[in-house]
């Protein structure tokens, strides 16, 4: 059948410039000591033991995003290092500096470790207590309290799904008035993650770190802390990160933890790509494994986490080709502010709708249009298109004010 396509797919760069952030992503800046806060106050600091002198306490690294770009959110972010050390470089301060380039502001968490002598319940402790001081400082720092995210890397990552599914569970006696703030975060990024200590794909030297001992398997004290058990209709929306390679974490981990996600209907995201050892950071030198940041950055777009009360309004519209409706394709709406998602409603039969769960967020925006007309008329002269407006002539592309009670939208896209 033959397809004519009206312009080039370099026409609608202009339509995407709200997404080229993603794709080009910042490189983070080479890592520097960067100022840190203590979890507790003097003296208050629970599960304390004689080699805290020498190993120093719990703290969080200040990281906040530049004040010109800074959009409210903020993540606590837990370096791995199977509960024995702490990876805080490529997965600590690199992360933080990421996160800055896009307006995050981000905490990285030195939480205490086993052979430290410190055993569960104290890596939650930790990880609790960060994620209220965080959220305690929403002034001072200018961040959202309702936008604090965890994030974390391997066995950080299982510390980041123990907050994400054990923030009520009691860690640590109250100490100040930062405890009696939520210590459930308002989204988790896993990556490769720890996950489950009670199977046979749980990381053994994670298990014994945080467990101090050799805890089989199916006993009480590993299945209280196999993560993919605990998930429960609270447990915030997550996005993980795995690679089919990883032979330390095995994908499992990933896999179980968001299959619990999908059985109690929480919005969650799995990237597992093939090629990738464990423990690779950002790696945004692959072309290809180094995209993994770009997909978690749309995914907090699109999820409205970049910005303050996000919404999404309800729109509904025809669209037609030369006056025929356009059989099957997409309207696309891209908002003038880069923080908010890209939308995609489909065109069947020429009308496209969206409500207040899959509709555009209120704001200007931009739109293009995708489709064909083949299944309308049976031609074989009928076309294929890709375009952001309305006929060749027209020296400006199709601008929209998205708010609530829009009245239908109609677009005739004219190619003579």
């Amino acid at each position: 059948m033959k397809t004519t396509r009206l312009f080039p797919i370099a026409a609608l760069a202009a339509a995407f410039v709200a997404n080229s952030r993603a794709q080009d992503a910042p490189a983070p800046a080479p890592a520097k000591p960067a100022p840190s806060v203590p979890l507790w106050p003097e003296g208050a600091t629970p599960h304390a033991n004689e080699k805290d002198a020498e190993t120093g306490k719990p703290k969080l690294h200040l990281y906040p995003a530049p004040e010109d770009s800074r959009n409210g959110c903020a993540v606590v972010v837990c370096p791995g290092g199977g509960y024995g050390g702490l990876a805080a470089d490529h997965e600590g301060h690199q992360i933080a500096q990421w996160l800055n380039g896009y307006g995050i502001s981000a905490y990285v968490l030195h939480y205490r470790l086993g052979p430290e002598g410190h055993h569960f319940p104290t890596q939650l402790a930790d990880v609790q207590r960060a994620l209220r001081l965080v959220r305690s400082r929403a002034k001072e720092d200018a961040i959202d309290d309702a936008r604090v995210g965890v994030m974390g890397f391997s066995a950080g990552g299982h510390l980041a799904s123990m907050a994400a599914t054990k923030f009520d569970e009691k860690a640590y006696e109250p100490a100040d008035a930062v405890d009696e703030i939520s210590a459930r975060p308002s989204f988790a990024v896993l990556c490769y993650p720890v996950i489950a200590m009670g199977t046979e794909h749980a990381h053994a030297g994670s298990r014994k770190n945080l467990l101090g001992g050799d805890f089989a398997p199916e006993s009480p004290e590993a299945q209280h802390v196999s993560s993919e058990l605990n998930v429960t209709a609270a447990t915030p929306p997550t996005f993980i990160f795995q690679t089919d390679e990883d032979t330390v974490v095995p994908a499992e981990n990933a896999v179980l933890f968001y299959l619990a996600l999908r059985k109690h209907h929480i919005p969650a995201e799995l990237h597992i790509y093939r090629p990738g050892p464990h423990g690779v950071g950002l790696f945004l030198g692959d072309p290809v494994l180094g995209t993994w940041p770009n997909h978690l950055y749309d995914w907090m777009r699109l999820n409205g986490f970049l910005v303050p009360g996000f919404q999404r309004v309800a729109v509904s519209g025809e669209v037609t080709l030369d006056g025929t409706p356009i059989s099957w394709g997409s309207v696309t709406f891209h908002p003038e502010n880069p923080n908010l998602p890209e939308t995609t409603l489909r065109i069947h039969a020429g009308k496209f709708s969206g409500n207040t769960e899959t509709g555009p967020p209120p704001g200007d925006s931009q739109l293009s249009f995708s489709g064909s007309i083949w299944e309308a008329t049976q031609n074989p002269d009928d076309r294929v298109i890709q375009i952001d407006r309305l006929s060749p002539e027209d020296a400006k592309p199709v601008n929209v004010e998205v708010k609530p009670g829009l009245a239908p939208l109609k677009f005739d896209i004219r190619t003579r």
